[in-house]
């Protein structure tokens, strides 16, 4: 379902304003630290309106991404379209399969990005969800990594990640999250009916308000003295659970 578009960077207010009101999909905007002025004030509302990521930067880290020739504005086309959650489960309903999806909640390091997004293409995951801010940037690293996965899986952004996995609940979805603390074991889970996966980063790991929406936490027991996976192979280990599991059962196509 993606639609694969230009990747690069625009510089300068006005194109930066053009390719926003072009509907480009915007991975992030930098903004130089004190940029004023009314044609800026035009674009920071659009930024603010259509919920477009942005960061305020030294002048000195524009220099150094244009060359110098940005007038305080650089915007990073998205590789990918994103899509609406609200449009993939249905999608994915209608299509007689039973929904699959992999919440990623603040992975920001782009290798593990990338990598994630390749193994969930190989595991059979319908989408991946991510949110507004706080993750990895969708880029020529992040498509390098997931090795074509990002062009050929769903990536849905959310400006609400607890409200985007409450709307996977009501329509069906267990919520199962990851933690090392958990008792339950991962080999004790149904991942055979619609499942959403959170996994969350290795500095903070799932935030709170997403944790207890979970219906149920689990984590991959180990024998080890180190007691913790890198987040892309612990995400390996459990998608594909899943999708061992469900070519087991053949029921995992609704009739």
């Amino acid at each position: 379902m993606n639609k694969p578009s230009k990747s690069g960077k625009i510089f300068g207010i006005q194109p930066v304003k053009e390719a926003v009101l072009a509907g480009k999909s915007i991975d992030k905007v930098l903004i130089k630290k004190g940029l004023q002025s009314e044609l800026f004030g035009e674009l920071f509302k659009l930024l603010r309106d259509r919920k477009i990521n942005f960061q305020y930067v030294p002048q000195e880290k524009l220099n150094h991404l244009s060359g110098g020739n940005h007038q305080g504005i650089i915007a990073f086309v998205s590789p990918i379209e994103f899509i609406e959650i609200a449009d993939i489960i249905p999608y994915i309903y209608e299509k007689g399969e039973v929904p699959f999806i992999l919440v990623l909640d603040e992975i920001s390091d782009v290798r593990n990005f990338g990598a994630i997004a390749r193994t969930a293409e190989c595991a059979g995951v319908h989408a991946i969800i991510i949110p507004f801010k706080g993750s990895a940037a969708i880029g020529a690293d992040a498509m390098k990594t997931s090795a074509g996965a990002l062009s050929r899986i769903t990536i849905c952004k959310s400006n609400n990640l607890p409200e985007s996995i409450k709307y996977l609940k009501t329509s069906g979805l267990q919520i199962l999250a990851a933690d090392e603390k958990a008792e339950k074991s991962y080999l004790e889970s149904d991942f055979t009916i619609p499942t959403a996966l959170i996994m969350g980063s290795e500095e903070t790991g799932i935030q709170k308000e997403n944790l207890k929406e979970a219906d149920s936490v689990i984590r991959i027991p180990m024998n080890g003295e180190i007691q913790s996976l890198n987040v892309s192979v612990a995400t390996g280990i459990l998608l594909f659970e899943g999708l061992n599991q469900r070519k087991k059962n053949k029921n995992h196509i609704l009739v």
